[in-house]
């Protein structure tokens, strides 16, 4: 007889077991837990650890999510009270429909493992069909009357909004325009104030559209000739990706837009800086370049202070002012302002923005003329 001697913590079985990938670890653990499910044939046991698997893979890719500045990474979290309700009834919906698919997945192993001879079984089966229906219409009657209180609770802000803006959708960007005056119209950036309800009117200059900012409100969509409604409210500062969530042709995907949320003296700096008219620019290449400007690209954009008033395109006023190009196309740097002027068509094409073959010089001193509308 030999006395048995415990393993020593820091043996190399147990480092490698501290070491291993976190997938490996929950994986070996839903083994170990389904190799408990005795009774059960292996068969039936392998589908319960495939399943075990696919859930477990999904938790993990949700927590990265969460801890990551991902454009998914809504689904961990809501960040204003027109929100939260929708993210809700979203994870309730992913529950319940999971839980059918592992019923139903479990009932079909059964059925294919388990297995009776056809004459030793009794009836016709209808009693279960019966059982399945009864459960069903149950559960969608729930899900049903929990989606129409979601709806109640979103529908009106909970007391009367700070600011109206309007948003107008383009192929493929967006209008912003704020109430007051001077008048102020930006695009593809939206700036709010933290803490205060927002109301949004949603117009389409073209086709339909759909205005979704996933972590602030559900999903509205644009209407030629019609106004929609939507509000929103940011509980704390930051930056929301929104997004074009109904398909409206070739670059739908590259339709987006920021929500920025920032406190009420940050915004109302903000506010007043916007509707500033553009500075004149330094003499030197930026002057060449707002004259390459006026006799390239003022039939289609607008610089409020000059003689540009072009409506095709987005206003740039205060174009350096903002963080991206070309509706989240583009991070905006000198570097990208230039690329986007000498090559839009090849970065987005069948966008309305042509490829400009300027010189050199042109193009460069166009860049930072455009650089100085802060």
């Amino acid at each position: 007889m030999h006395a048995r001697t415990r393993r020593a913590p820091h043996s190399p079985r147990a480092r490698t077991e501290i070491a291993a990938p976190p997938v490996a670890v929950v994986v070996r653990r839903i083994r170990q837990g389904v190799a408990l499910l005795v009774p059960l044939s292996p068969n039936v046991r392998r589908v319960a650890c495939a399943l075990a698997c696919i859930v477990a893979s999904a938790a993990i890719a949700c927590a990265q999510a969460a801890a990551e500045p991902l454009p998914l990474a809504y689904v961990a979290h809501a960040a204003g009270p027109a929100a939260r309700p929708v993210f809700v009834l979203g994870w309730a919906l992913l529950a319940l429909c999971t839980f059918v698919c592992i019923a139903i997945a479990t009932l079909l192993a059964l059925a294919l493992f388990r297995r009776r001879r056809r004459e030793a079984r009794g009836g016709d089966g209808v009693r279960f069909v019966a059982i399945g229906s009864a459960v069903s219409a149950v559960l969608l009657f729930g899900a049903l009357v929990y989606m129409l209180r979601v709806l109640g609770a979103v529908a009106y802000p909970p007391r009367p909004p700070a600011l109206t803006i309007t948003v107008i959708a383009h192929d493929w960007w967006w209008a912003v325009r704020y109430p007051g005056e001077p008048a102020l119209v930006t695009a593809n950036e939206i700036h709010i104030p933290v803490g205060e309800p927002i109301a949004i009117e949603l117009k389409s200059a073209d086709v339909i559209h759909a205005f979704w900012v996933p972590q602030l409100a559900g999903k509205t969509e644009t209407i030629p000739g019609q106004t929609n409604r939507q509000w929103l409210q940011a509980d704390r500062p930051g930056v929301y990706r929104g997004q074009c969530s109904q398909y409206c042709g070739a670059q739908h995907a590259h339709m987006a837009f920021d929500v920025v949320a920032q406190p009420p003296d940050a915004f109302r700096a903000w506010l007043d800086a916007q509707r500033q008219p553009a500075a004149a620019p330094p003499a030197g290449a930026a002057a060449h370049g707002a004259r390459v400007f006026a006799a390239r690209c003022a039939g289609c954009h607008a610089v409020r202070g000059t003689d540009a008033a072009g409506d095709a395109g987005p206003d740039l006023t205060h174009l350096a002012s903002r963080r991206s190009l070309a509706a989240g196309t583009l991070d905006n740097t000198p570097d990208n302002l230039r690329r986007w002027i000498a090559h839009a068509q090849q970065i987005k094409p069948q966008t309305l923005m042509p490829s400009f073959a300027l010189a050199p010089r042109d193009a460069d001193d166009l860049a930072a003329y455009l650089a100085t509308l802060h």
